[in-house]
C-alpha cells in the first residue's frame, strides 16, 4: 500500500493578537511537488523503515523518529499492537517551511488506519469538519479524517493548513482557535490544542506556476525551543496589523484568486510579507533569504512570499516562469533547491 502526500505553503498566520476572542488562523496553498511517498505493509512485529536511494541521509534519522512517534500515538489511542514495515520513496528537507512534519505524520497515520481497518473498526472519510460534526455520534465514532487524525497525532495545534491540505488540497483558509481552547501563543509543534476549524477550501488557478526555492540556510532553521521562544517574544503582534491583514485576505487576496487576477493577487502576497507575524518571520531571516525574495520580484514574479518560518520562499508566475526560475537559480548557491511546481487541488492519494 502506498500513499502520495502533497507539500504545502503556509502563507501567513492571521491573528497573533487575540483581542477579538480567537487567535492563530491562517492561509496556505497545497503543492503538487515536492511530495512525500510512503509505502507500508504489516509485519510480524516491530516497526522498520527503509529508504529509497533518492532520500538524503540528513532526512533519515528524523523521519524514522517521526514515524515511530506517529505509530506509537496511534497504537495507544486505539489500544492495539501490530508490526509494520515502511519504505520512504520520496521526501523533502525537514524544517524547510513546507510542512514535512505534519504531512509525514498524517501519511503514516493514514497507512496504519488502512492496514488495520478491520481491527480498528474505523473508516477513513474526507468529510469537511462541518460534515464530521454533524454525521452523528455513532458514525463519527467509526469515522476518521485528517482533522481527527491530526488530534491523535498532535498536529495542527496552531495551523490547520497541513491537516486540511492533506485531505482537500487547493487553497486553505482556517479559522484558528477559540481562546477557551488555547491559552498561549505557541507554534503547532508545542501546542496540544485540537486542529483549527476549516473556513474555506478553494481551487487555485492551475494555469499559474509556483516557483519554490529553499535557500541553503545552514543551521539557521527555526524549530523546537527556538520557535517557541520566538512566539513568546514577539506575540501579541499589533492589533491594527491583524485587522489590515484580515481585510486583505478576505476582501482582496481570495477574491482576486477566484477572479484569476494574478497581478492583483501577487500584489497582496507582497503586502502580506510586511504585516503581522509574517513581518516578524521574514525579518528574522538571514540576508540570503531576503535578497532571494527580492531577486524573485525583480525578475518578474507577481507575488513573492516566505512559507512559515522559511527558509522556503515562493513566487507566483504565469507566462514569465522560466525567466523567474533562471534568475532565482542564478542568484542562489548551487546547494540550494529551486523548482517549478503547480498547486494540487485535491489531497493525498492512496494506492492499494
Amino acid at each position: 500500500m502506498k500513499i502520495n502526500v502533497p507539500s504545502r505553503l503556509h502563507m501567513t498566520l492571521i491573528d497573533l493578537n487575540g483581542s477579538y476572542g480567537r487567535f492563530d488562523g491562517g492561509i496556505g496553498l497545497t503543492l503538487a511537488n515536492p511530495k512525500i511517498v510512503l509505502k507500508g505493509e504489516l509485519s510480524e512485529s516491530g516497526i522498520s523503515l527503509d529508504f529509497s536511494s533518492r532520500i538524503d541521509d540528513n532526512i533519515k534519522d528524523e523521519a524514522y523518529l517521526k514515524l515511530l512517534n506517529s505509530v506509537d500515538d496511534l497504537m495507544k489511542h486505539f489500544s492495539v499492537e501490530s508490526g509494520f514495515h515502511f519504505t520512504l520513496e520520496e521526501a523533502y528537507p525537514m524544517h524547510s517551511g513546507l510542512g514535512s512534519g505534519t504531512q509525514f505524520a498524517l501519511a503514516t497515520g493514514r497507512l496504519v488506519c488502512e492496514l488495520l481497518k478491520d481491527d480498528l473498526n474505523v473508516e477513513y472519510n474526507d468529510f469537511s469538519q462541518n460534515e464530521y460534526n454533524n454525521i452523528g455520534a455513532s458514525k463519527a465514532k467509526n469515522s476518521i479524517n485528517s482533522y481527527s487524525l491530526g488530534k491523535i497525532l498532535k498536529r495542527g495545534g496552531t495551523s490547520g493548513i497541513g491537516t486540511f491540505s492533506f485531505d482537500y488540497g487547493g487553497f486553505i483558509l482556517d479559522g484558528g482557535h477559540n481562546l477557551n481552547d488555547k491559552e498561549k501563543f505557541l507554534p503547532s509543534s508545542a501546542s496540544s490544542a485540537k486542529p483549527p476549524v476549516l473556513i474555506g477550501n478553494y481551487d487555485f488557478p492551475q494555469e499559474w506556476d509556483i516557483i519554490v526555492a529553499i535557500p541553503n540556510n545552514g543551521d539557521n532553521t527555526v524549530s523546537g525551543k527556538k520557535e517557541v521562544d520566538l512566539f513568546q517574544k514577539y506575540c501579541p503582534v499589533p492589533k491594527d496589523e491583524v485587522e489590515k491583514l484580515s481585510h486583505l485576505i478576505l476582501m482582496n487576496l481570495i477574491p482576486f484568486m477566484l477572479e484569476k487576477d494574478i497581478e492583483s493577487f501577487g500584489h497582496v502576497i507582497n503586502q502580506i510579507q510586511d504585516l503581522g507575524f509574517k513581518r516578524i518571520e521574514v525579518s528574522l531571516q538571514p540576508d540570503n533569504v531576503k535578497k532571494a525574495m527580492e531577486a524573485m520580484r525583480e525578475s518578474g514574479a507577481y507575488g513573492v512570499g516566505m512559507s512559515s518560518f522559511g527558509p522556503a520562499i515562493y513566487g507566483v508566475t504565469y507566462k514569465n516562469t522560466k525567466e523567474v526560475y533562471n534568475a532565482t537559480k542564478e542568484y542562489l548557491s548551487e546547494d540550494s533547491a529551486v523548482l517549478i511546481t503547480k498547486t494540487q487541488n485535491y489531497g493525498h492519494i492512496l494506492e492499494k
